[in-house]
C-alpha cells in the first residue's frame, strides 16, 4: 500500500506540474517566454490537442519566442498519437534543441515506448543524466527512466548491464520501487538462467503489484527446477489473475516482456 500511495501522489505531482510556471520565465527576465507561456496558459483546458484552435494558439505563441520548447512539445504530442511521426519528431527535436533539460526524458521514453528506437532512447537517457541528478519518470509513471534505460540494454541483448542498472536503481534511497521494476529485473534474470536471483525478484513483485505475468514466470522457474507440481500451481493462478484484469497494460504500446494470456493457457 506503501508503494501504491508513493507513486500516485508523484504521478499526481507531476501531472500538476506539466504546465510550466509563466512567472518562472518573468523571474529570470525572460519576457519572450513569459508572453508566450501566458499565451497558451490555458489552452489545454479549452482545446483538444488535435483540434485547430489547439495548434495554431501554440503556433502563435511560436511566433511570440521562437524559442518556446514548451510549445514545440505540446505541439509535437497529437503527431504522435496520430502516427505522424516524422512531423513529431521534428518538433520534438526542436524541443530537445532548446531546452535538453526537460526534454530528453520524454523523447527518449518515446523512442523506446513507440519506436523500439533503443540505442536513440539510450543516447537520451545518458545525455540528461549529464545534466540532471535524477533523470526522472516516463510520461505513463510506469517506469523510472533509470529502469527504462535499463530495458533497452535487455532488448540490446545487455542483459548483465540492464541488471545492474536495475539493482542500482533499487538501492537508491528513499526510491520506491514501480509497478514492474522487480517483474522486469526477474525476467533478464531468468534469460540468462539465473533462476534463485529470478525467484527473488519475481517474489517481491509479488509483495508490491501481484500480476498475472509475474505468476506465469514462477511457474517457469519452478519448470526449470523440475517441480512441475509447483509450476502448474501457479501456472493457473496466473490464468486467475488475467481474467480478473491483474496483467500489464498500456493504453499505447504493449509492455516489454508483456505475457499474452493464450501462452499462459497453452501452456
Amino acid at each position: 500500500m506503501k508503494y501504491i500511495l508513493i507513486i500516485m501522489i508523484s504521478l499526481l505531482f507531476s501531472k500538476l506540474n506539466a504546465q510550466p510556471n509563466c512567472y518562472a520565465f518573468k523571474y529570470y527576465g525572460d519576457t519572450l517566454q513569459y508572453k508566450a507561456c501566458k499565451m497558451v496558459e490555458k489552452i489545454d483546458d479549452k482545446y483538444y490537442q488535435f483540434s485547430r484552435e489547439f495548434q495554431e494558439a501554440y503556433d502563435r505563441a511560436i511566433e511570440v519566442c521562437p524559442y518556446f520548447a514548451y510549445g514545440y512539445k505540446e505541439k509535437s504530442v497529437a503527431y504522435l498519437k496520430s502516427g505522424d511521426f516524422i512531423n513529431w519528431k521534428i518538433l520534438m527535436d526542436k524541443a530537445v534543441h532548446y531546452n535538453k533539460e526537460d526534454n530528453l526524458g520524454y523523447r527518449g521514453w518515446c523512442r523506446y515506448q513507440f519506436f523500439k528506437d533503443y540505442k536513440g532512447a539510450i543516447v537520451d537517457f545518458e545525455e540528461l543524466e549529464k545534466l540532471v541528478k535524477d533523470i526522472g519518470y516516463s510520461a505513463n509513471g510506469d517506469y523510472h527512466l533509470q529502469i527504462a534505460k535499463a530495458i533497452c540494454y535487455s532488448a540490446l541483448g545487455k542483459k548483465e548491464k540492464a541488471i545492474e542498472i536495475i539493482k542500482r536503481q533499487l538501492s537508491q534511497k528513499d526510491y520506491p520501487p514501480g509497478w514492474f521494476d522487480y517483474y522486469q529485473l526477474g525476467v533478464t534474470y531468468f534469460e540468462i538462467k539465473d533462476y534463485s536471483n529470478a525467484m527473488k525478484a519475481f517474489q517481491k513483485q509479488s509483495e508490491i503489484h501481484p500480476l498475472a505475468e509475474n505468476l506465469y514466470y514462477i511457474s517457469k522457474v519452478y519448470m526449470m527446477l523440475n517441480n512441475s507440481q509447483e509450476s502448474e500451481k501457479n501456472r493457473k493462478q496466473a490464468i486467475e489473475l488475467y481474467k480478473q484484469g491483474n496483467y500489464m497494460k498500456d493504453g499505447y504500446t504493449h509492455h516489454f516482456n508483456k505475457v499474452y494470456f493464450s501462452e499462459i493457457d497453452n501452456n
